[in-house]
């Protein structure tokens, strides 16, 4: 079974950096594609990056491109999400998510099984 669990969040001024990390206690991320999404206060759900099983493929929202790198450790089931150059619009909810068997990377939330708890980032100007 997958349990997600999210940590490295905080606060964090303009311009500053956070590495994010995503752990799955349950020991089957390696076979699995991942996703982090994030959600600010009256927003959906949006997808910020997402890195296949092999991290042979990795996806980046626009708004991250250049910014963010997302990155996986299997041996360690881990994935990483390095946010540098952040902006007060980083600002939100940040979840790690896992979409079983999937071999490509999707973008869609509802295409991700499970769900970590969600860790807050928040970047002041």
């Amino acid at each position: 079974q997958v349990q997600l669990v999210e940590s490295g969040g905080g606060l964090v001024q303009a311009g500053g950096s956070l590495r994010l990390s995503c752990a799955d206690s349950g020991r089957t991320f390696s076979n699995n594609l991942v996703g982090w999404f994030r959600q600010a206060p009256g927003k959906e759900r949006e997808i910020v990056a997402a890195i296949s099983w092999n991290a042979a493929s990795t996806y980046y929202a626009d708004s991250v491109k250049g910014r963010f790198t997302i990155s996986r450790d299997n041996a360690k089931n881990t994935v990483h999400l390095q946010m540098n150059s952040l902006k007060p619009e980083d600002t939100a909810v940040y979840y790690c998510a896992a979409a079983l068997g999937r071999r490509t990377v999707v973008t869609g939330r509802n295409q991700y099984n499970y769900w970590g708890q969600g860790t807050q980032v928040t970047v002041s100007s």
